[in-house]
Parts: structure tokens; sequence; C-alpha cells
């Protein structure tokens, strides 16, 4: 189900939350060694662990917090598929992590810069642009490993004890304001420049220290979680040459500096470990191309120059190549052509999600949501799996059968109520089935999750008087007015006017 992603672009969230765009002076002391020693990816038990200062409980706080502004400022793309198998991924990784303390949530952005971030709470955030330039699945998983690591060792909240010990949340809330207040990647990206230009050397240094750290532990974990360890010093070796021939590095490159020190250092660790044979997927190959095709730039977008190369491939990447080809002609509006090109595919693989997803759409787009619901609820993966039960619920909306979705979508969110895909279609659903408190209160429910706290309590307060007196509906809504409001009282420390 392709979805679009919100709107206005706050980018600068991105390299202003990574470790490294701190200013140099808050950045922690290195933890490990620099020979090659084997390393385990625990945090050393030389001093505090940032916990006398920040609690795990009040990271989450301020993860939820950052979450929240991201979703409501940044180009996020909310593409249930896209979202599925980065989480995948993602949680492979951390499923191979030490020391991990909270839940992670992966998070895509539509940026052509390449670079990633993490933040409070287990948070991690890709741009798109990681899509076009990683090589193999390994790359990918690399950056993804490398950003766990920078959660996992607490680097943000040891620096914030390193700096402030007395009161960090007001540290924290100053922060937040700055980031929220850039209004574009390029804005954010000069000022972090300028700041670390004027800083002395040394200090700068502490930066590289936790960058090292991140790679050093991160290696560990990608190999354990069965990637090549190769393709970190792989990847980091492309970022460099790519810097090397440009007049602009790369964005990666300005929040997460780069010294030959670093690169080396990779580069050892990677061929004292196992060699590793470790092919791509095929839902990453999937994945590049839906990116490419559906949310690429008019520089990153999927072309021929992308498509043949992968024809002349192996297995996975010809049938990657075919479904980038479908998307195209779903693209165009060329919806004939582009079921013609799925049907072979889907015929092989008739479970596989990528296929039944784009088909739904492919079906809905000319106006078939009849064969479109018949064909998942044939689909033994469509109970199951949560990007099927969205399609399933959005062709029956689409197909004038919207008490239909609303079943599917009220398990829906109640399993999965940070997901604002859920919430938007039971808005519709219930509109459709003039069901007006639950369209309000779904509505609700999307504007807390970009933070609009204020006006989903106004959105829900209106739910309750539309509800029956007295009723469990109308004491449902009000309980969770009290929840937004309390959760209004723990953000106000985060927030500065």
């Amino acid at each position: 189900m392709a979805l679009s992603f919100r709107k206005p672009l706050v980018a600068a969230l991105i390299g202003a939350l990574s470790l490294s765009a701190l200013p140099p002076a808050l950045a922690a002391a290195p933890l490990m060694a620099a020979d090659a020693t084997p390393l385990v990816d625990q945090l050393p038990d030389i001093g505090t662990t940032a916990g006398g200062t920040l609690s795990i409980n009040q990271e989450l706080q301020m993860g939820d917090f950052y979450v929240r502004q991201l979703r409501g400022s940044a180009p996020l793309i909310n593409d249930p598929l896209l979202v599925q198998y980065i989480n995948q991924l993602g949680n492979r990784l951390v499923s191979h992590a030490y020391s991990v303390r909270t839940p992670f949530h992966f998070f895509l952005v539509n940026n052509d810069e390449i670079n990633a971030f993490a933040f409070f709470g287990g948070n991690v955030v890709l741009h798109s642009a990681l899509f076009r330039y990683t090589d193999n699945e390994s790359q990918l998983a690399s950056v993804l490993a490398h950003e766990i690591s920078h959660v996992t060792q607490r680097h943000l909240a040891r620096a914030m004890e390193d700096q402030q010990r007395s009161a960090p949340l007001t540290w924290v809330g100053a922060l937040g304001s700055i980031l929220l207040a850039m209004a574009s990647p390029q804005a954010g990206m000069a000022a972090l420049t300028g700041t670390l230009a004027g800083a002395q050397q040394g200090m700068i240094s502490f930066t590289q220290a936790n960058e090292q750290e991140a790679d050093r532990i991160g290696i560990q974990v990608l190999q354990r979680a069965g990637f090549d360890p190769e393709a970190m010093p792989t990847f980091l070796q492309k970022l460099a040459d790519q810097s090397r021939s440009s007049s602009r590095p790369p964005e990666m490159l300005l929040t997460h500096p780069l010294p030959d020190s670093r690169l080396s250092d990779t580069r050892n660790r990677a061929n004292q470990m196992a060699h590793v044979v470790a092919h791509s997927s095929l839902d990453f190959m999937l994945a590049k191309v839906r990116v490419l095709g559906m949310y690429g730039s008019e520089e990153g977008r999927l072309t021929e120059d992308v498509l043949q190369p992968l024809e002349q491939g192996n297995v996975r990447e010809q049938t990657a190549a075919r479904y980038g080809r479908a998307i195209l002609f779903y693209q165009a509006k060329k919806y004939g052509d582009a079921a013609g090109v799925l049907a072979p595919l889907l015929a092989k693989d008739p479970a596989n999600v990528w296929y039944l997803d784009l088909l739904t759409d492919i079906d809905l787009g000319r106006g078939q949501a009849p064969q479109a619901i018949a064909r998942l609820e044939k689909a033994s993966a469509a109970r199951g799996n949560p990007v099927l039960q969205l399609n399933l619920a959005n062709a029956y909306a689409e197909g004038g059968r919207p008490a239909d979705a609303i079943r599917i979508l009220n398990r829906y969110t109640y399993a999965n109520p940070d997901d604002p895909n859920g919430w938007d279609l039971l808005a519709q659903a219930s509109a459709a089935n003039n069901q007006r408190a639950q369209e309000l209160s779904a509505r609700a429910e999307s504007l807390a999750l970009v933070g609009r706290l204020d006006q989903a309590i106004e959105v829900l307060s209106n739910a309750s008087a539309q509800a029956k007196l007295g009723s469990l509906d109308q004491a449902r809504y009000d309980a969770r007015i009290d929840q937004f409001r309390q959760m209004q009282k723990r953000f106000r420390q985060y927030q500065r006017s």
C-alpha cells in the first residue's frame, strides 16, 4: 500500500541528533582500546554509565517526545512495506547486540543525502539515499549496526552527564528547541560545520572517539548477525572516495567524522574476522527498487541504468528488476502493463507481501476493489501480516465496505498504536460509515502521534460529547484525554518557547 509521507521538511534533526553533531565538548571519552584485541560490546565498568543522571525511563520519555516531533516535522516515509523491512533488519541486528536496555524502532526519512542517526530511547533514522548508495544488504546493515551501537553504549546520555550533571533535562530541552527550529538540512549542516570549524582539534577528537567505538562495537554485531564485516570498511571507503571527488563531502561525514584512523581501524578489524559470504536478501533488493521507484528524487529515481544491470544479475536481482518495472508502470498509471509484469512473479510466490501490496494498489488504481479484496481474503499471509491487514482494510474502504475495514482496523490499531497509517485509515472508514465519534477518536490519535496534543485533546473532547452519556465509549475517550494531559505534563520539560 503506497502511502505518502508527512511534510514539511525539518531534516536538520538528522545531523544534529547524531552523536558527532553534539557540541564537541559534550562528547564522551573513548571507552575501548585502539588495538585489534577482541572486544566485548558491553558498557565497560570504568565509572558511570549515565544511570545516575539519566534513567532508562527518562530516556524512553525523551525518545517518545522527539519521535512525535519527527513525525510532525520531517518527511518520514510511512510506507508499511519499507517500515516493516527496516525494522526486521534492524531488530535482527539488535538481537545480536549486548547492553540492550530499550526497545528499538527504525524510521525512514525521504532525503537524498547519505546519512543516519540515533537518539534517545532506541530510535534510529535512516535516510532513503542509503538504499541508493549501498551495494548490498551487509553495507546497509553496517550503518544500522553503527547507530545501534551508539544507543547501546548510551553515548548521548553519557555526553549529557559529562556536560551537565545537575540539570540534564534543561540541556535536553534546549537541544530539542534548536533541532526543531531548523527549517532545512542545508541550514542545519551549515550551522554544524561552523561549530566544528571553530572548535579546537583536541575537542573534536572526542567526537571521533565516539564514532570509532560505535564502529568497533557495530562490526561485532554485524558479524554475529550473519552479515559480512568487510561491508563496514567498504562502505566507509565509498564515503571517503565520494568526499574526495566532490566539492562538498557527504552529509554523513559532517555528522560522522571519518579520519584515516577510523577507516584503517575498521579495515583491520574486519580482516581479523572470519570471511562471511552474505548474499543480499530478496527483501533488500525489492526495498531498494521500491525506494528508488516510489520515493526517489530526479537524481536518484529508478531508471534503465539501474534496472539493466539487475536484469543481468542473479535470480534475486532479476526478480527485483521485474518488480521495479511493475512499479514504474504503476507510477505511470499503466495498470494493465504493471499487472502483466507482476502476474508471473506472484504465480511463483503467491504469499509474497511485496507483490500482493503492489497488485492491490494496481487494482484500486483501476477501480477493481472487489478483485483486490478477493485476492487478499484468499491469501493466508494476509491474516498474519500487518502490511496485508492494512491492504485489506484499505481495499474494503475503497470497495464501499467501511464496516469490514473498521473491524480490521480496530484490531490493527490496538496491536500497532504508533502506526499513523492505521489511525488515518480508521478515521476515513469511520467517516464513511457515519461513526462520527470513532472518526474523531482516530483523528485525535493521529494528532497525538505528531505531537499536537492540544488539538488531540480538543478533538477527543468532541468525540466524548458525541458519545452516549455514561457509555463505555465516553468513559474510554475521557480516560484517553487524561492520558494525553499527563503526556503534556511530561513533555513540557523538553520544550522551549
